[in-house]
């Protein structure tokens, strides 16, 4: 868009973000933020559009994955290595089932600002202002604590930046080689529990000699030593997204500085808001979160308002239903898409339609919930003849109990023992891999009818 400027937002309606009670402070951040460097670079953003092009058409696959909201206290480079590393190994899986690349793109550097059901909440006959992540205001509930204070955005550029710092070390530093990733995974599948996933683990084993046999080694194929590692958030605070906006020299396009994807939520896809308005504008791929009330029709408002050129990569789909739902719901937009011609990646997020409140009154996610809109997701694509081009995780490396099933069977009673989360339950590092060999499962079920389908 020729006329788009990065401040256009600020004259649309805005949804589910602070009013900053001292304008002068946020001012004086935003120029601040407006001087430092941009945490992602253009080029790289190129890429990963390519990249989803690819799964778009069915030749990669995007995982999507990491936390519900980033906190600020529970900040650690173990923390950020320990989701890394599982996300390595659920790649592993996913790439020897798909048979195709992996797009790896972290729910990372950046994803702390929430959107609430509710601007207010309750307890104990006290209202006070929600939380809405770190970026904003803090979770203590105490009336100080939940006033938006701008300088949070500079906390945040700093650990985005520190995250991002990591991240690339480990992805090329030697911490991301395929052979120590895979006897991660080994380790996962020696449980009594896990056998069901042992033999995939070992037909990869075999994959893995037979490259060895062959000459293909860490020292001849620098591929199987690195890793190309994106960052994606939801771009929910727009005087955040606006400061770390720059224009790139090379395509004279604007970049989203803050991460290499931002995606607009359920709650803020409205066509004529402000969210909207800004994605319109920038280079990066955008994703857009597609829930039980979205129309074919705002869908097809929305994908001319944000791909506009319909390119491929641009804008990636994000299911989220509900498990049962996906059926219900999903077709209406897959053929809305198909009378568009759009160029769309289809991607499923079954954890936003699948938390409940357990009997113990904490909130969770049944694993078997998680799966089942996963496959219904697979199913309606394969009904209706279109690609399932990925799925997105809110997960993590850590040992939490936030999510009950899985093989190691988490409770509703067990959810006290580690639950961190400050916002919504998240997989722990066990439940994510298992989803890892289940989805790889199902993505190669639907290549082998598609390849005899083919062959006929």
């Amino acid at each position: 868009m020729s006329n788009w400027q990065k401040t256009n937002w600020r004259n649309k309606p805005r949804v589910q973000m602070p009013e900053y009670t001292d304008q002068d402070a946020l001012q004086s951040v935003e120029a601040q933020l407006s001087k430092y460097p941009p945490l992602v670079f253009a080029g790289e953003a190129r890429r990963l559009k390519a990249q989803l092009g690819a799964a778009g058409r069915g030749e990669a696959f995007l995982l999507q994955g990491g936390d519900c909201a980033e906190s600020f206290e529970q900040f650690s480079a173990d923390a950020i290595r320990d989701t890394f590393k599982v996300m390595l190994q659920m790649a592993m899986v996913l790439t020897y089932g798909a048979k195709v690349p992996v797009v790896k793109v972290g729910r990372m550097a950046g994803q702390f600002a929430k959107p609430r059901s509710a601007p207010t909440e309750t307890v104990n006959g006290v209202e006070l202002p929600s939380y809405r992540g770190d970026i904003i205001n803090e979770l203590a509930f105490t009336p100080a604590s939940r006033i938006p204070d701008p300088k949070k955005m500079l906390q945040a550029y700093t650990q985005a930046a520190a995250t991002l710092n990591l991240i690339r070390a480990f992805s090329t530093g030697g911490y991301a080689d395929v052979h120590q990733v895979h006897a991660w995974t080994l380790g996962f599948t020696e449980g009594e529990k896990a056998e069901t996933y042992r033999e995939m683990a070992n037909r990869i084993t075999d994959t893995l000699d037979f490259m060895k046999a062959a000459g293909v080694t860490t020292e001849t194929a620098h591929t199987l030593q690195s890793v190309e590692f994106y960052t994606s958030h939801e771009g929910l605070l727009l005087e955040y997204e606006e400061a770390l906006t720059r224009l790139d020299s090379t395509s004279g396009k604007w970049l989203a500085g803050s991460g290499h994807m931002i995606w607009i939520g359920d709650r803020t896809r409205q066509p004529d808001g402000a969210h909207v308005e800004f994605c319109s504008g920038v280079l990066n791929p955008i994703g857009l979160k597609c829930g039980p009330t979205t129309t074919a029709e705002d869908l097809k408002i929305l994908m001319q308002k944000l791909n506009p050129a319909n390119e491929e990569g641009k804008l990636t789909l994000i299911a989220r239903f509900g498990a049962g739902k996906a059926g219900e719901h999903l077709p209406r937009l897959v053929k809305a898409v198909k009378e568009e011609g759009a160029n769309v990646t289809w991607v499923c997020d079954p954890m936003h339609g699948n938390t409940i409140k357990s009997a113990t009154g904490y909130k969770t996610r049944p694993f078997d919930s998680v799966l089942r809109e996963v496959r219904d997701f697979f199913g309606v694509h394969q009904a209706e003849g279109t690609i399932p081009g990925g799925v997105h995780f809110e997960m993590t490396g850590q040992d939490v109990t936030e999510c009950t099933g899985g093989v190691r069977d988490v409770t509703e009673e067990d959810l006290s023992d580690r639950y961190h989360t400050a916002c919504d339950p998240r997989l722990n590092a066990s439940q994510s891999l298992e989803l890892a060999f289940l989805v790889a499962e199902e993505v190669s079920r639907l290549r082998t009818r598609d390849d005899n389908r083919a062959a006929i």
